[in-house]
């Protein structure tokens, strides 16, 4: 079976981002600093992002939206729980985005999750 891989360079690269990210910052930063320095590679890099994206009239607020194709989710905390899973897909679901990143900078090495937008 082969599967297919969502905007496997664009993604990589953002991927790689977040990387240089963790490198440079390390693991006990808050969301908000990782957030600032993504912010800036993104700009270096010439992508196009929203930053606190809203969700409609829900109240819910992406932490960016890239290229309107890809959500790009942050979190410092101690363990990636199922809730945070729920949510991505909740993002998707409202937004119609096809893929999310879930990248969570507190782990000893980064492990971004890729969550695809399940099909009603």
């Amino acid at each position: 079976m082969k599967t297919k891989v969502l905007y496997p360079e664009f993604s990589y690269k953002i991927v790689g981002i977040c990387f240089g990210v963790h490198n440079e910052l390390g693991r006990f930063q808050r969301e908000k600093q990782y957030s600032n320095l993504i912010e800036t590679k993104l700009k270096e890099n010439g992508i196009n992002y929203q930053r606190e994206y809203p969700i409609s009239d829900s109240g819910n607020v992406v932490d960016f939206l890239v290229e309107q194709k890809i959500i790009l989710e942050l979190k410092a905390t101690s363990a990636i729980t199922k809730d945070h899973y729920r949510q991505m897909q909740r993002y998707l679901q409202s937004t119609r985005i096809e893929l999310g990143l879930l990248v969570n900078f507190r782990n000893k090495y980064l492990a971004p999750k890729r969550i695809l937008r399940i099909s009603k």
